[in-house]
Formats: structure tokens, sequence, C-alpha cells
């Protein structure tokens, strides 16, 4: 008899473990889709190759930062510094932001 306890307390561990993973997954589907919204086309200018597919990369800007993305293999292209500089941009809060325009120089 215990022993059946021992089994259904089992289960409601990995029942408990399987809404944790189904909750966490549907807010990364949801923290992904309002980064892509966040993504603008660039208007066509050369198109350069993939370096992983024979495809031609796609350019978008985020946060004001030039990318470029792979139709074909989804890959996303950065240039030295830019990967820091989004992650900064996203990770600053509003009124670091602010701060940040106020102080920064238009040069």
């Amino acid at each position: 008899m215990e022993n059946q306890k021992d089994r259904f307390g089992e289960t409601m561990r990995l029942v408990e473990r399987a809404k944790e993973d189904i909750f966490f997954a549907e807010r990364d589907r949801e923290l992904l889709e309002k980064l892509r919204a966040q993504l603008r086309k660039v208007a066509e200018v050369e198109a350069l190759p993939c370096l992983k597919c024979p495809s031609k990369l796609e350019s978008f800007t985020f946060h004001g930062i030039a990318l470029h993305r792979c139709p074909q293999c989804g890959g996303i292209w950065l240039d030295k510094g830019e990967l820091e500089t989004i992650v900064r941009k996203i990770s600053r809060g509003p009124l670091g932001e602010w701060l940040h325009n106020l102080t920064a120089r238009n040069d």
C-alpha cells in the first residue's frame, strides 16, 4: 500500500514539472514573438551570401542595430560589437534609456 502512495506522489511531481515546463515554454514563445515584432526589414541592398548555406541574407534592424538573417537556415549574423550593444540596450530599463538619450552626443 505504501508503495502505491509513493508512485502517486512521483506522478504528481512529474505532472507539476510538466506544467512548469509548459508555462516556461509559453513564456519563451511570447518573448520571442515580441522580439520578432521589433525586427524591421531594411530595403534591399546588395545581398550577402549566407556563410552556412547557399541562400542570400536579408538585412534587418533591431533596436537600431543592423543585422543579417538567412531566410533558409534562420542564421543571424552580427558584426563585431553588435551583440553586446543589443544586450546593453535590451537590459537597460526605461529610465536608463531616457538618461542615455539625454546625455548621448549626436555626432
